[in-house]
């Protein structure tokens, strides 16, 4: 947290002043969970693939750091969790996910030449086409999985702020997804159709 403090009125032995609270932005790592939904497993460091930290600076089709994360789970459900470092402390503990993620769990996959094409969600038995991105009119866009599974959103500079008339921000968050490239039998489509 970043304060500014601007000064309200000066006199000889009075000095008066306004704290304002600045919001800076907030990182993200994104998470494989063990399945009591709370212990870190494992995580990424978007430094490390020369990434920002801020979920808008990475969560593009193609980005490496991404791409690199979905090669941990594809084909390989895993659950999963995008998480900032403003989110609310957990349920029980006193502390956010993205705080207990230590140096020892940093885990640094090489990025794959291809992905699959669909996000399966096996919590929900809901999956994502990748193909069905919407693209901005710049031609980019929003990779789904960081955006499904985050926590935090909203609270700091660089989150998604565009409209989300269904909800899908952090509607995946903890749970079990995988990767594939194949399309699910028995699964539903959810249309990911967000645009910043």
């Amino acid at each position: 947290m970043e304060y500014q403090i601007k000064v309200l009125s000066l006199s000889k032995n009075k000095l008066i002043i306004n704290l304002i609270t600045k919001q800076m932005g907030q990182y993200y790592h994104p998470i494989i969970l063990a399945d009591n939904k709370k212990t870190v497993k494992a995580f990424m460091y978007s430094h490390s693939y020369s990434n920002g930290s801020k979920i808008m600076e990475h969560s593009w089709m193609k980005n490496d750091f991404v791409r690199a994360f979905e090669h941990l789970i594809l084909s390989n459900p895993k659950r999963v969790l995008w998480a900032g470092d403003y989110a609310e402390p957990e349920k029980g503990l006193k502390s956010n996910s993205y705080t207990r993620c230590k140096e020892e769990l940093e885990v640094k996959p090489t990025v794959p030449k291809t992905t699959g094409n669909y996000i399966v969600n096996h919590s929900k038995n809901l999956y994502v086409s990748k193909r069905q991105s919407i693209k901005d009119k710049d031609g980019w866009q929003i990779h789904p999985l960081p955006l499904l599974t985050c926590e935090g959103n909203g609270q700091g500079g660089g989150d998604f702020f565009g409209e989300d008339p269904k909800n899908l921000i952090g509607s995946w968050a903890r749970d079990v997804i995988s990767i594939e490239n194949l399309k699910p039998k028995g699964y539903t489509e959810l249309v990911f159709d967000l645009v910043e």
